[in-house]
């Protein structure tokens, strides 16, 4: 097997290891889905921010878990989309903004501003008016991302996620 191969199995390996992750994180904390979320999970959204290529594992636990354990398949358009829209942002900005405190933090209001698809989904699911709606999820997540930035950082100085893959 060539070296190339190997490190793509390896990539896909380790988005799957973070994928699996990600569900479990999901049910740590007892508000993991509705109009208060504090999924544990939430904090692996910081690993685009030291390798993109680990976006895939993050965005994939989100789909699993949604479709599951959420709202279904609203909640995996939303909740899929919401989360591929801010790492997406964040993983643009890898080559441009060299200060990785600095795209922690734009990762963070990356989250918290388009918590708004998340808000209009619970308005459509479950009848939530949306403003109030969208205030609670926001904060909740820039509450989690928050939180979880200087543990990320302190992990990624011991496990260096940008050379893994």
């Amino acid at each position: 097997m060539s070296t190339h191969r190997n490190n793509k199995l390896y990539l896909i390996s380790v988005n799957a290891i973070i994928m699996g992750l990600y569900v479990v994180l999901s049910f740590i904390l007892p508000f993991s889905s509705g109009a208060i979320q504090f999924r544990l999970s939430e904090s692996l959204n910081h690993l685009v921010v030291f390798n993109r290529k680990l976006m895939w594992g993050v965005f994939g636990g989100v789909l699993v878990y949604n479709l599951f354990f959420g709202f279904g398949i609203l909640d995996v358009l939303f909740g899929g989309g919401q989360t591929l829209v801010a790492l997406t942002l964040t993983a643009l900005l890898q080559n441009i903004i060299k200060n990785v405190k600095l795209r922690m933090v734009l990762n963070t209001l990356f989250f918290t501003a388009s918590m708004f698809l998340i808000a209009l989904m619970l308005n459509i699911t479950l009848d939530l008016p949306f403003w109030p709606t969208y205030g609670t999820t926001a904060l909740s997540e820039l509450i989690i991302m928050t939180i979880s930035a200087p543990v990320m950082y302190y992990i990624n100085s011991k496990l260096h996620f940008a050379e893994k893959v």
